[in-house]
């Protein structure tokens, strides 16, 4: 299974997760040289029903996976934003998510990237063997 997870402000665009998204997408295929293709997408519940991240979702036709802001505390994450980890109590959203939304034995194959404006992030996670490819 492979999730890309998501991290976004309440003033994310449409163009900001566009291109988190394809620099992911870029990047899964410099990974392993596959077709590139995600099984779903997860963020926080509270940023499930974003209206920009549902538009990317139904775009792709991926389904959202909504993980709970308290299962994400004490993900242990590739990289660290000392603002996310302060109120979150971990290094990144997009990274948590996606490890938790991939589940058992999920690893990150794409660290997070940031959009230009801040307002947006993505990561994804693996979990072997499961990739849907």
């Amino acid at each position: 299974m492979r999730v890309i997870g998501f991290g976004l402000r309440p003033s994310a665009s449409r163009q900001a997760l566009e291109h988190v998204f394809a620099r992911a997408l870029d990047k899964i295929g410099s990974h392993n040289g596959l077709s590139v293709v995600a099984d779903s997408l997860a963020t926080l519940s509270k940023r499930a029903d974003h209206p920009a991240f549902q538009t990317l979702a139904q775009a792709h036709g991926l389904p959202v996976i909504a993980v709970e802001e308290t299962a994400i505390a004490g993900i242990k994450t590739h990289t660290r934003s000392a603002r996310i980890e302060a109120l979150f109590g971990t290094g990144s959203i997009a990274e948590a998510t996606a490890l938790l939304a991939a589940g058992d034995g999920a690893r990150i194959i794409v660290s997070r990237i940031v959009s230009p404006d801040g307002t947006a992030s993505a990561a994804v996670a693996e979990t072997e063997g499961l990739t849907g490819i």
